[in-house]
């Protein structure tokens, strides 16, 4: 465990300098560091794995009824719930830079206030989000969907609508849990949630013939096995100090709370929207059921690889705010490079595997002979896409440690609605591209991202992120009083800015 005593970050440089001294020294802190990162990436990838997983094998369920209804789940998945999920997981990602630093400072107190004013101002949001639900098809229309697509996909958001308020309640729970790095319990419930949802996919969509409805009922009920799974694991006290029960602290400060969740939601949102809005241009396309399915098929994939890296993007998130929040810079700074080498070399690996199987990969999706030859024609610009987001989750992960939410927020603008998704449109409707045309616009978007991101992270003075974050830690979350037993640092100290 690192040590979470306030030192001199300009002390703590010099001493990690000179300690590294030889190979052999280096090579034993990368170790370490590897350990650390693997204990929290570990439990975090599976956890995204199977959520993500829940959403994606629904598809694959639906893939085997018809290709309409597989659009039908692929788009609201992609662009309804894809949005609203996105939206959640970025407000909920406030947490990750508060609870995190308030961790490392020792003020354990906050975290069950962070996570309780996290869900008053993220069911506020579902509340707000409703309409988008309620009114799918005629927004899907309005985008230039297929009007068969757009029907069927409206009616199957309104089944999903309490998947939407699950969403609310789990993202402040997991970044409250990550924090403590208590990554092992998410991994169970999520796990006994997946096993639970097969079964009842299988049994409502295969042998009852439920179809949609089915779909519907099992993606619900298996997501609020999540939250009310970890909620039980906190409530009955296995964690100490951080939750101390429901407080009326959880009203107080909500706007400087809310501007901060805000800005994680745009930055987090950004991205989301970049890949659903891939599925409304290729509905805009010739044969756009074929064209949706391909696309579909290849963000379904790259989706699954993408909750890995967004496991590798929790841990090094709860790295660095630790150590910011502790005043380490140089320990979260080796935290950075350690993770981002180990993240490429899977990177490699995943890359490679596309390629050796580029004329298979797409047929456990699908019984179109057609949809999958146009999968396949896409493999190579594909395993590049997979190569750039084994990095680009882990940089976004430092930026929501570090609390750079805003400034990420501005690079994802530029890159993605500026240059990737201008050139995408260009490439695939203009150009008669096609697909290959809309996915080679979006890799554009984000190598270009992936570089700037890389450069502010390799600039950033990380002596004064960590002087700034008890001071961040005061103005966006407001200040509790512990209770009488609290486990709040006596020997922690304003850092001044």
């Amino acid at each position: 465990m690192a040590d979470h005593s306030l030192h001199d970050p300009l002390l703590d440089d010099v001493a990690d300098i000179q300690e590294i001294t030889s190979c052999r020294v280096l090579v034993k802190e990368v170790i370490s560091e590897n350990k650390k990162l693997w204990y929290l990436a570990g439990p975090a990838i599976f956890t995204a794995i199977a959520q993500y997983s829940l959403g994606a094998f629904t598809q694959v369920f639906a893939g085997h009824l018809t290709t309409l209804e597989l659009d039908a789940v692929s788009t609201e998945n992609m662009v309804i719930a894809g949005l609203a999920f996105g939206i959640m997981l970025g407000m909920g990602s406030a947490l990750e830079t508060l609870c995190g630093q308030a961790f490392g400072a020792k003020q354990l107190h906050m975290l069950g206030v962070y996570m309780q004013r996290s869900w008053v101002i993220l069911n506020i949001t579902c509340v707000v989000l409703l309409p988008i639900y309620i009114w799918a098809t005629p927004i899907l229309r309005f985008f230039g969907q297929d009007e068969e697509i757009a029907k069927l996909a409206g009616k199957f958001s309104l089944y999903m609508i309490p998947q939407l308020f699950a969403y609310g309640f789990n993202f402040p729970i997991q970044k409250f849990l990550q924090a403590q790095s208590k990554v092992l319990t998410m991994a169970w419930v999520s796990a006994v949630a997946l096993i639970f949802h097969l079964v009842l996919s299988w049994l409502l969509i295969v042998q009852f013939k439920w179809g949609l409805v089915g779909a519907a009922v099992s993606l619900n009920l298996s997501w609020w096995l999540v939250v009310l799974g970890q909620f039980l694991y906190i409530a009955v006290g296995y964690c100490p100090g951080a939750w101390t029960g429901f407080s009326w602290g959880a009203f107080k400060d909500l706007g400087a709370f809310a501007r901060l969740s805000i800005a994680s939601a745009i930055m987090m949102c950004l991205e989301f929207w970049y890949y659903m809005l891939l599925v409304v241009l290729a509905g805009r396309l010739q044969n756009p059921e074929i064209a949706v399915a391909a696309i579909s098929i290849c963000t379904n994939l790259n989706g699954w690889e993408i909750m890995i890296f967004l496991g590798f993007n929790a841990a090094i998130s709860v790295r660095i705010s630790n150590e910011l929040g502790a005043g380490r810079p140089r320990a979260a700074k080796f935290s950075i490079l350690v993770v981002v080498l180990s993240s490429a070399l899977i990177g490699v690996f995943f890359l490679a595997l596309v390629l050796g199987l580029r004329n298979v990969y797409a047929l456990p999706f699908t019984n179109s002979p057609v949809v999958a030859h146009a999968v396949s024609k896409l493999a190579v610009i594909f395993a590049f896409t997979l190569l750039l987001n084994s990095v680009q989750p882990v940089l976004t992960g430092v930026a929501v440690g570090a609390g750079w939410q805003w400034l990420v927020a501005y690079v994802n603008i530029g890159c993605y609605y500026v240059v990737g998704l201008p050139l995408g449109f260009l490439l695939g409707s203009k150009l008669n591209m096609g697909v290959q045309g809309i996915w080679t616009g979006m890799v554009s978007g984000v190598a270009l991202q992936t570089a700037i991101l890389t450069g502010i992270t390799y600039f950033t003075n990380w002596n004064k992120e960590a002087m700034a974050a008890e001071s961040r830690i005061q103005k966006w979350g407001g200040s509790v009083d512990p209770p009488v037993n609290g486990h709040k640092a006596s020997n922690h100290k304003e850092v001044p800015v």
